[in-house]
């Protein structure tokens, strides 16, 4: 059990770390309401497919779960990266991304009875300090980039944040598959609903431009986003929450690789902030091991 909720996060770190360059090719051809959009949509089409047999297995308790969580884990903030990434990059989006763990403990401790310690304290003072860091230096060295933006990648983990604490502690007797495919069946309409008002099906003729942008988003709902939430939903019933959201550690490794490869500037300030986020991120995750540790030796 040990070793496969390592490979399921290592996936998951190659998998969403391809994630921001990938929404950032797809905004070339379409608005970032047509990306969330064709994100959700393609998810969907594949979940169901494959998860037709879960969806038929949930009673109605559970349904109540399922669309909160939909909400929460998927729906806001699928939007809240398309629209992020308009104007900050793709590797910056990644980074901001890494406040996931700090905020789960945070909403953990403020709604769910988490346990807080002192070095769990720590570690978000020394994340968030991290954050603004990042921020003010992005802003600095990329005067063109609404750096504003970044509060949309914040609004985005705080939906995470909450949602690992709902699936940890309210929805443990669902399968990921059936959790994964009743999100997706949720949102389905909505989703359906913004593509229509968003003007889509009003342009004319699909450039070849467009056509790429919906290769890339196709593989980002379909991988990134359905596949992925079955993995990563299944990490969450196999670990804790902190351990879980520690897929934002490696995540901006990958996400830096794309976005030099793809000519965004990084500074050497950047890269103390991201530094500095991940040693918050580092204290939280040891703090809940060492009382782990200390309690299996109770």
């Amino acid at each position: 059990m040990k070793n496969i909720k390592w490979i399921y996060l290592i996936i998951l770190s190659i998998v969403w770390g391809s994630s921001f360059i990938l929404i950032k090719k797809a905004l070339v051809g379409l608005s970032p309401l047509q990306v969330g959009s064709f994100r959700i949509i393609f998810a969907a089409l594949f979940l169901i497919f494959v998860g037709f047999r879960s969806l038929m297995k949930l009673n109605g308790k559970q349904w109540k779960w399922i669309v909160i969580s939909g909400f929460l884990g998927s729906f806001f903030p699928v939007y809240f990266f398309a629209f992020a990434e308009t104007e900050i990059d793709s590797a910056i989006a990644s980074i901001l991304n890494a406040t996931t763990p700090l905020l789960t403990l945070i909403v953990g401790a403020a709604f769910f009875r988490a346990v807080v310690t002192q070095n769990k304290i720590t570690g978000v003072i020394i994340g968030l300090l991290g954050t603004f860091g990042l921020i003010l230096s992005g802003a600095s060295i990329n005067p063109d980039q609404n750096y504003f933006y970044s509060l949309l990648v914040i609004m985005a983990t705080t939906c995470y944040a909450v949602n690992v604490n709902i699936l940890k502690t309210k929805m443990s007797d669902i399968s990921p598959l059936g959790i994964t495919a009743g999100n997706f069946f949720v949102l389905l309409l909505p989703a359906l609903l913004i593509l229509y008002f968003s003007g889509f099906f009003e342009q004319e003729p699909i450039t070849t431009k467009v056509e790429l942008s919906l290769v890339y988003v196709g593989i980002l709902g379909v991988i990134g986003t359905g596949v992925a939430m079955i993995i990563f939903n299944k990490l969450i019933q196999i670990s804790d929450p902190v351990f879980t959201t520690s897929v934002t550690y490696t995540i901006p490794v990958v996400a830096l690789g794309w976005g030099m490869l793809d000519g965004e500037i990084f500074s050497f300030w950047q890269l103390v902030s991201a530094m500095v986020i991940l040693l918050g991120v580092f204290i939280v995750n040891r703090s809940r091991n060492i009382i782990r540790r200390r309690n299996s030796n109770i």
